[in-house]
């Protein structure tokens, strides 16, 4: 790299963003590197990022760092941390969107799946910002996106583990955006719906009534509704004006009848009867 591009490297912001191989956390890394962010793409899958930076390196002329890491287990957050202090660089943006669900009734679930999913979706977002906020307050900027999901309005039968994790993700996001305000630090906590990712897939869903009762967004929308929400410095995006309604009503419902809705939602899909 040349001195120009050093330099022109330095002044740019750098974003982190884990679970960048794929889905929502891929479409925001693309975002972010076309509106002249460094990036520092994390996931599991060292080819897929080191593809995916090659691409977005020569589209946009950013700089791009592969940091392959298996954020489900304790040691990843500071080999993340490590990483990024051996390339000598600061993160400006951070993304939290790593993140797995698990479908099926809790006592018959796998108990070490449902460990990972609590280290990744809750301890593993929980050490990253406590590492890269004291940076951000001290340059006295900084964003970090957190994403939860419309599950964290509600109690998730059949997905238990689940629903609670993104449940601590939102309350955990706007209680640091609060204590936040004022220092040039925003958080901003992306609660999407049903959305065209490998999510479904990967907690064994794909029969539940949810998602084949409601058409899920895509998840390039949704990423640009994230990326939006957090440049304007909100607390709180639901993309989707279907998931804004369940996300307002969620809270007016009484619980009990709330959980059994959630429940027939979350059901397998029933064979249609033939004669």
């Amino acid at each position: 790299m040349s001195g120009n591009a050093i330099e022109e490297s330095a002044q740019r912001p750098t974003a982190l963003i884990t679970g960048a191989s794929g889905g929502i956390g891929l479409d925001l890394a693309r975002l972010l590197a076309e509106s002249g962010h460094d990036v520092v793409l994390v996931a599991r899958s060292a080819a897929k990022l080191e593809e995916l930076a090659r691409d977005l390196s020569g589209r946009h002329g950013v700089r791009c760092e592969v940091l392959a890491a298996d954020l489900a287990r304790p040691e990843g957050v500071e080999a993340v941390v490590a990483g990024v202090e051996q390339r000598g660089m600061a993160v400006d943006v951070l993304v939290n969107n790593a993140g797995f669900g698990l479908w099926g009734e809790f006592a018959e679930t796998d108990l070490a799946k449902e460990l990972e999913m609590i280290q990744l979706n809750i301890a593993t977002l929980t050490g990253l910002t406590k590492r890269f906020l004291p940076g951000m307050l001290q340059r006295k900027r900084g964003r970090v996106l957190n994403v939860a999901s419309t599950a964290a309005f509600q109690p998730g039968p059949l997905m238990a583990v689940y629903f609670a994790t993104k449940a601590y993700v939102l309350s955990f996001s706007e209680a640091i955006a609060n204590e936040l305000a004022g220092t040039g630090v925003t958080v901003t906590v992306l609660c999407p719906g049903p959305t065209e990712t490998g999510f479904v897939a990967a907690a064994k869903m794909e029969e539940s009534n949810l998602f084949k009762s409601v058409k899920p967004m895509g998840s390039l929308e949704v990423a640009r509704r994230g990326l939006q929400g957090l440049i304007a410095g909100k607390r709180v995006v639901v993309p989707g004006l279907l998931n804004r309604v369940m996300a307002f009503f969620a809270s007016f419902v009484p619980r009990r009848l709330l959980t059994a809705i959630v429940r027939r939602m979350q059901e397998r899909v029933r064979p249609t009867a033939t004669r």
